[in-house]
């Protein structure tokens, strides 16, 4: 049996757990967890081969044990302690921004006076971050989570599989816009334009008692948690659900299960360390793995590039389409199964312990 440790302390929570339910039932490989205190938090998970972890002590703790690949699931700082790892065992960093491994050196100081300034800083002057573009490349492999991001320099490591869920008949048309309520990532402005539109051009018996229902399934603070309560003070025949505080992963678990449709108005482009990464080309977002996960379709930005059947390119009369998905059956099973994203999983990490 091959032996694996998987390092997330920094960011992404739920890949680290999508991982973690994949290979928990695995015959041909042992995986070791190494989270820090607030990634553990967040995961779902017995104590048995998880351990609590930093960037002072992960160093000794993979010492303590010979694995045959290391994955870390963020390189985004620590990079004076992932290029110790990198260079002295079999890694695979999971790759979230491509163009932030290729950037210089002066673009990263340029890039250090243009906002977070304290904390960047830090990574500047303990962290190593002058050499991020030199830390991707001692990795013996780069993984992103979009089959779209294929390429020789990039391996696609599956993680996605289709949950197995009951969901309840409800005459409601529940759409849900799951992350961050930030208009950084996603137009907020054009759906609440959007949702005050169907309300407005809703007459009095087509939409009765309140049946639909658009969730901002994430947090909502600034200016967007004031445009959505003021927009749901104007509304008469829509109901929205808003959250904010952090949504639990409780809570997003049940919203996502009570869904017809996601609704994910992603912006083309977005910055990483104030630098350019585009949807869909050089940055995944989350909604795809959220689409697949729980199997609904999702309906995204015109401008987003994607070839899989269930992400539908947003149409002018929205509200329709919405209305048309909730009725159409989408077979995620076929190609999302536990078995088989499991089985595909497997045989990628097999290649990369044999590289």
């Amino acid at each position: 049996m091959k032996k694996i440790a998987y390092i997330e302390i920094d960011t992404h929570a739920e890949i680290a757990q999508n991982f973690l339910e994949l290979m928990q039932d695995s015959e041909n490989f042992a995986v070791d967890y190494y989270f820090s205190e607030k990634i553990k938090k967040q995961i779902q998970a017995g104590e048995e081969n998880v351990f609590l972890s930093d960037s002072s002590m992960i160093i000794e703790q993979l010492k303590a044990k010979k694995y045959d690949l290391i994955i870390v699931g963020t390189v985004h700082r620590y990079f004076n302690t992932f290029q110790a790892i990198a260079e002295k065992y079999n890694t695979a960093f999971i790759v979230h921004n491509i163009n932030f491994t290729t950037l210089s050196k002066f673009s990263l100081f340029r890039n250090v006076f243009k906002e977070d300034f304290v904390y960047r800083l830090k990574l500047w002057w303990k962290e190593g971050l002058f050499s991020a573009s030199g830390v991707y490349k001692k990795a013996k492999k780069l993984l992103v989570l979009d089959e779209a991001f294929r390429s020789e320099k990039y391996r696609f490591l599956p993680l996605f599989c289709t949950t197995d869920f009951e969901k309840q008949s409800d005459q409601k048309l529940v759409i849900v816009i799951p992350g961050g309520v930030s208009q950084k990532r996603r137009d907020y402005k054009r759906i609440f334009s959007k949702i005050q539109e169907i309300d407005k051009n809703s007459k009095e018996g087509e939409i009765t008692e309140k049946s639909i229902e658009f969730v901002f399934l994430g947090k909502a603070k600034g200016s967007e948690l004031k445009e959505i309560t003021d927009l749901e003070r104007s509304l008469e025949y829509i109901t929205i659900q808003y959250f904010s505080e952090r949504v639990s992963s409780e809570d997003f678990e049940k919203w996502m299960q009570k869904a017809d449709v996601l609704w994910c108005p992603i912006q083309p482009e977005t910055e990483f360390f104030s630098h350019k990464e585009i949807y869909g080309e050089t940055k995944m977002t989350g909604n795809l793995g959220d689409a697949i996960k729980f199997g609904k379709w999702a309906v995204f930005s015109r401008n987003y590039p994607s070839k899989l059947d269930f992400i539908i390119p947003e149409q002018e009369n929205v509200i329709e389409q919405f209305k048309t998905l909730k009725n159409t059956s989408y077979d995620f099973q076929k190609n999302y199964n536990r078995k088989s994203v499991q089985k595909n999983l497997e045989n990628t990490l097999t290649n990369l312990i044999s590289i």
